[in-house]
């Protein structure tokens, strides 16, 4: 058996890339070795529950609604059971007090009869065969009295008759008897479809209260197994965004959807570190080589002209005068300031330093600026047209990064000038307290969709090898600490304009 120190030195001369191999795979490892019980089959189970449950409370109400139908519909007919009853009572007493509607009470209990003979079972099952047995021999001995009082009618017999007071008083107790039990019935009926709706009541709150408790556990059930992986998922995210990679490893005893999503996870991060250790070694050679020909196409201008100038002042020397030779060399010793101002606006932009501001006569700065680019413009054969108002107002700001700024503007325009051109720079008092400068060219123009990127570092529109995009960037970058905006607006073909808007300075 190896011992620790060996194992220690036998992992020693493994590249860090299978470490994070080797622990990746065994975070999958413990991963994918729990029992598995996915999302899809919980949510399913719990809703198939609830249809069950749903269903059987379904068939229940069914069943109750016909039983209540059943009810009522016995209530209605013990209710004309009851109606033709009274009936006969009113006819029988018309009888005894006027002699007449005999035969309507023999009709309304014969209608009676027929009643409780269709409906007997049910009856019978309310109130039992016994007491159904007797409603119906009471209710036939009411109707043979009545037939026998239209017997005695017949023979002429006169209200004073012994044996018709006795019917009279037969008839008035078993139609007493017959009422009070069909009221009985109609009376326990009603009692007990009240009973059923209260039972009914009670069944509805305590559903809700189940109903309740069930939606109560599956928003449990939802919650476990969906919104809190989601939570520790978001946990996840912003750890892994704050830099950390290390694997996510399991948190519960059994595996679901989101475990495969944390192999996902784990297996991404594994890329990004092999990935982002190789992106630190080319990123330093990049960024090195970046600055260099940045700061190279940067400082070549004023180099130019420096070139431009001493070759010129060499040429002709004893041909100049002492007043030519000393502009000349003022000139010279302008473009080296210039190339100075370059690498100290270079700084600016890496180093995110806040230059010193003083007043800036912006008319002074774009005349300069204009003298500076003279040369260029000639060569290119492009027309300068000055359009400065007369009393244009101060800013407050540095004066090296304003004229960088304008410098840059200038020899962007010259740029996209190749073939000759004009050059347009106006500046006035805008609205709103801004100085605004439009800077304006008749060149080739920029594409629509490049508009948005013009002003990102490292991005240009010059062919391979012509720019490196930091001008536009760094005066983006000048004009923002000055308070300021650059907007740009272009025609394909026809030129680009860029306006630059600076606070103007305040004079209290």
């Amino acid at each position: 058996m190896a011992s620790s120190d060996d194992f220690s030195k036998d992992n020693s001369t493994k590249p860090p890339s299978s470490f994070k191999q080797e622990s990746e795979l065994e975070v999958r490892k413990t991963l994918l070795d729990r029992p598995r019980l996915s999302i899809r089959a919980r949510v399913i189970f719990a809703f198939v529950m609830l249809f069950v449950l749903l269903t059987g409370i379904t068939l229940a109400a069914i069943f109750f609604l016909s039983q209540v139908g059943t009810k009522i519909d016995f209530l209605e007919k013990v209710g004309n059971y009851y109606f033709e009853i009274q009936q006969a009572r009113r006819y029988e007493k018309n009888y005894f007090l006027y002699g007449t509607n005999l035969t309507d009470a023999l009709d309304n209990t014969n209608k009676a009869r027929n009643l409780l003979l269709r409906n007997g079972e049910q009856i019978g099952s309310v109130i039992g065969a016994i007491k159904y047995s007797r409603m119906e021999e009471i209710l036939d001995r009411y109707q043979l009295l009545l037939e026998k009082l239209l017997q005695e009618k017949s023979a002429g017999k006169t209200k004073d008759d012994p044996e018709k007071r006795q019917i009279e008083v037969r008839l008035r107790k078993h139609g007493a008897q017959i009422l009070d039990d069909a009221q009985e019935m109609i009376n326990r009926e009603r009692i007990a479809v009240r009973a059923m709706l209260n039972t009914s009541m009670l069944s509805a709150l305590s559903f809700l209260g189940f109903m309740f408790f069930i939606m109560f556990y599956i928003s449990g059930v939802i919650i476990r197994a969906v919104l809190r992986p989601v939570r520790r998922f978001m946990k996840y995210m912003d750890r892994i965004g704050s830099g950390d990679y290390t694997p996510i490893t399991p948190t519960r005893r059994y595996r679901d959807e989101f475990s495969s999503l944390a192999i996902a996870i784990n297996k991404m991060l594994a890329e990004i570190s092999t990935r982002q250790e190789q992106l630190m070694q080319s990123g330093k050679m990049a960024a090195v080589g970046t600055l260099t020909s940045g700061i190279a196409h940067e400082l070549n201008n004023p180099l130019n002209n420096i070139g431009l100038t001493v070759e010129a002042l060499v040429d002709g020397f004893d041909d100049y005068s002492d007043e030519d030779k000393h502009r000349m060399l003022n000139q010279v010793y302008t473009q080296v300031e210039r190339a100075s101002g370059i690498i100290r606006n270079l700084l600016d932009f890496t180093r995110k330093e806040q230059p010193a501001f003083t007043s800036v006569h912006i008319r002074e700065t774009i005349e300069n600026t204009a003298r500076l680019v003279s040369n260029e413009l000639k060569i290119e054969g492009i027309e300068l047209e000055l359009e400065l108002e007369e009393e244009l107002p101060t800013v407050r700001g540095n004066p090296r990064n304003l004229q960088q700024v304008f410098l840059n503007m200038f020899l962007n325009s010259i740029h996209a000038m190749p073939e000759g051109g004009k050059l347009s720079i106006t500046a006035f008092s805008g609205e709103d307290g801004f100085l605004r400068v439009d800077v304006s060219d008749t060149g080739r123009g920029i594409e629509p969709q490049m508009l948005n990127q013009i002003f990102e570092p490292f991005f240009t529109t010059k062919d391979p090898g012509q720019g490196t995009g930091l001008g536009l960037s760094v005066s983006h970058n000048i004009i923002e600490k000055h308070g300021g905006k650059i907007t740009v607006t272009s025609t394909v073909g026809k030129g680009t304009t860029f306006t630059i808007f600076l606070p103007i300075e305040k004079k209290d």
